[in-house]
């Protein structure tokens, strides 16, 4: 029963931390439009904050539990499985469009953002400073995608298509999910922990691949649901967005709390794997610009990458890189 417990705590935290983050977010956005506030700021602020609420909420649970490298390599695996798994597969279903904005902006400023947060992992620590430093590159980045992006209507118009709620439901949903939300987190990073001891790997390589997969999920079951359906539009520009979010707020959560440190491995095949990324999906989405999507031959290339670093992963483990 070693691993059966653990497993069952992984398997239903990630259950629960979706549930609770999606219901959270429907109970606020709820809550703000009983008070009048405009859905431009809800969209701006709620709806888009909210596909990153499952990476909040473990990172932030993992860095008060000490479990800080747990929490690094949730957010270097989330952005790595978002380019390389779920656009691979969505795009795999259906030629996903391409947004002027997301070419223009998005995708340039989380290649900058990259860029700028290398040196920050450079010195092998992330600490308070460090995590400052993030906050603020994570405001102006927020005030250039409201600025400049293409993906402000898309929020807007997803937060005036909410479902209005009762003052008892609304109530509800804030309270259960909050509630939910870091129990469910507390299950997963114990259950991760857990089975990371008992079959020899760092917390660093189970949040890669496992808790950063597990907490990938919703994006990947929205990106396909909207390509089944031909609506694989707005996609590409909120899986994007959901990497900017990560990498910039939610890496600062376990900067803040307790610093984690950075090994030279993760700096170079994971963050290197990630920027990687990030460099062929902007050059394919500039080649893309002519017939204005990403093909799928594209997406079955980051797909055969995300399997190509997943195999590197499983390489350097064994060899005790």
């Amino acid at each position: 029963m070693g691993l059966l417990l653990p497993l069952v705590a992984v398997i239903a935290g990630l259950a629960l931390l979706v549930w609770s983050a999606d219901h959270f977010i429907e109970g606020a956005i709820a809550l703000a439009r009983r008070y009048a506030i405009p859905p431009v700021v809800i969209g701006l602020t709620l709806v888009a904050f909210g596909t990153s609420a499952p990476e909040i909420g473990v990172s932030l649970v993992a860095a008060l539990t000490g479990s800080g490298s747990l929490a690094l390599g949730n957010v270097l695996g989330s952005n790595i499985a978002n380019f390389g798994l779920i656009l691979g597969i969505t795009a795999l279903v259906c030629a996903m469009p391409i947004a002027r904005g997301t070419l223009r902006v998005e995708l340039p400023l989380l290649l900058m953002a990259s860029l700028l947060v290398w040196p920050l992992l450079m010195d092998g620590h992330l600490g308070i400073i460090d995590g400052l430093l993030l906050c603020l590159l994570m405001a102006i980045t927020f005030f250039l995608l409201i600025r400049f992006g293409s993906a402000k209507d898309t929020l807007v118009a997803e937060a005036q298509a909410a479902p209005a709620l009762s003052r008892l439901r609304t109530a509800a949903y804030l309270v259960a999910g909050l509630i939910l939300l870091v129990i469910s987190s507390r299950m997963l990073v114990w259950g991760a922990v857990e089975l990371a001891t008992a079959a020899g790997l760092s917390e660093l390589v189970i949040g890669l691949t496992l808790v950063a997969v597990g907490t990938s999920l919703p994006e990947l079951s929205a990106s396909l649901a909207s390509a089944l359906k031909g609506q694989s539009g707005m996609a590409l520009g909120n899986i994007v967005g959901s990497n900017l979010f990560n990498l910039l707020l939610v890496l600062a959560i376990p900067a803040l709390i307790g610093g984690v440190t950075v090994e030279s491995l993760t700096l170079t095949r994971d963050y290197g794997s990630m920027a990687l990324l990030t460099v062929i999906l902007l050059l394919f989405a500039w080649f893309g610009r002519l017939h204005h999507h990403l093909s799928r031959l594209e997406g079955g290339i980051l797909l055969l990458l995300y399997i190509g670093y997943s195999v590197l992963i499983v390489l350097t483990t064994r060899l005790g890189a």
